[in-house]
């Protein structure tokens, strides 16, 4: 008997424990701090996609032999259809860390990369037009600061062609730097930007000395009027720091209406030696378009290129031309522009037929077509 009052006493100590609060079970349990939060994993944000295909057909009325338009970047290619670009571009806008990398095909990247080192090799940067990383301070007014591979700020066109006036490039443009690698910054105050740039130098990833390229850009953008000054020098030759290249471009915009806009670019150049003679060159061109009615524009550009002494394009010559372009723009990203265009030098220089370098001039038709989505 008295074995079973024990027992009977131990089950109700054990019925009597289980029904007490969770805290009495526990009492240190109040003391222990709550584990901290695992902190949450950056992210980019939100990424805006946008790109473009860029074709065309050129009819070349010297018809030459090898195919080619003479001096053209990128409308490169006579009497055939061409691929010039597709591209996909993919950005998240600084906050305060952003990226952008426009990924990009056809002939144009061909011609786009023509002079950089690593063309003899794999090319596996050859289809990368921009990649660079962002930052922008919250509390710096607007001062940005880009690390990659980027277009360069020179220049009046842009190397998208829906971007541009005409569909063809000028001489400007195509003798001038597409790209550089290194570093960027720049600082609003109202109106004018000014910014500098570190670079390894003009159209290559892949430094062919040990110097740097410096650029110094500013740019003043008004309602109706807007001026643009670059000016990048550094040495350019391989392998050696001998020699300082220095060019100087300036554009001047004007939009006196919402229809028409003007603008003026004039670039000089020079390529220092070691010894005398330096090369010199210069140019100046005059573009003008007008939006005849809601999807159609007329765009004209005149210019004069001066290769003092054959430094750019291999002959002492003066050249000059003029391009008349017919655009209709749809609103759901469909453009297409009917373009002619004529080059002319006061030396031998275009080919015809099967004759290189024998016309002082090259007249081409162009009907182009460009299909774009997107911020840009």
């Amino acid at each position: 008997m008295k074995f079973d009052k024990c027992l009977c006493s131990l089950a109700g100590l054990v019925l009597f424990a289980g029904n007490l609060p969770a805290q009495s079970q526990t009492p240190d349990s109040q003391q222990q701090p709550p584990a901290p939060a695992a902190p949450a994993a950056w992210s980019a944000g939100p990424i805006d996609f946008s790109g473009l295909v860029d074709g065309y057909y050129s009819l070349n009325f010297n018809h030459p032999a090898s195919g080619t338009n003479n001096l053209r970047n990128f409308d490169v290619r006579a009497n055939s259809f061409s691929l010039n670009m597709a591209k996909l571009v993919m950005e998240h806008s600084a906050d305060p860390v952003g990226f952008r990398v426009d990924l990009a095909f056809g002939r144009s990247m061909e011609l786009f990369h023509l002079t950089e080192p690593f063309q003899n090799g794999s090319g596996v940067m050859r289809n990368i037009m921009q990649a660079y990383v962002s930052f922008k301070p919250e509390k710096l007014g607007g001062f940005q600061f880009d690390f990659g591979k980027f277009v360069t700020s020179a220049g009046a066109e842009l190397t998208e062609t829906h971007l541009n006036w005409n569909y063809s490039r000028a001489f400007l443009y195509a003798n001038g730097p597409y790209y550089h690698f290194g570093a960027r910054m720049s600082k609003p105050f109202g109106r004018w930007t000014p910014g500098f740039q570190l670079v390894n130098g003009w159209n290559n990833v892949e430094d062919n000395n040990s110097g740097k390229t410096v650029g110094i850009t500013n740019a003043f953008s008004g309602k109706r009027v807007s001026l643009y000054n670059n000016y990048y020098f550094g040495p350019e030759k391989t392998g050696t720091n001998a020699g300082y290249r220095h060019f100087v471009d300036t554009v001047l915009l004007l939009t006196p209406t919402d229809k028409a806009g003007f603008y003026v670019n004039y670039d000089y150049g020079v390529d220092k030696n070691e010894q005398k003679p330096h090369s010199h060159w210069n140019g100046i061109a005059f573009a003008g378009r007008y939006q005849v009615v809601q999807h159609w524009a007329f765009a004209a550009r005149y210019e004069f290129y001066n290769d003092i002494n054959g430094f750019i394009t291999g002959t002492r010559q003066h050249l000059q031309e003029f391009t008349g372009t017919l655009e209709y723009k749809h609103p759901k990203g469909f453009l297409t522009r009917l373009e002619y265009r004529r080059d002319w030098s006061n030396q031998p220089y275009f080919d015809r037929g099967n004759e290189n370098a024998s016309a002082k001039s090259q007249d081409t038709l162009l009907l182009g077509f460009v299909v774009y989505f997107g911020p840009r």
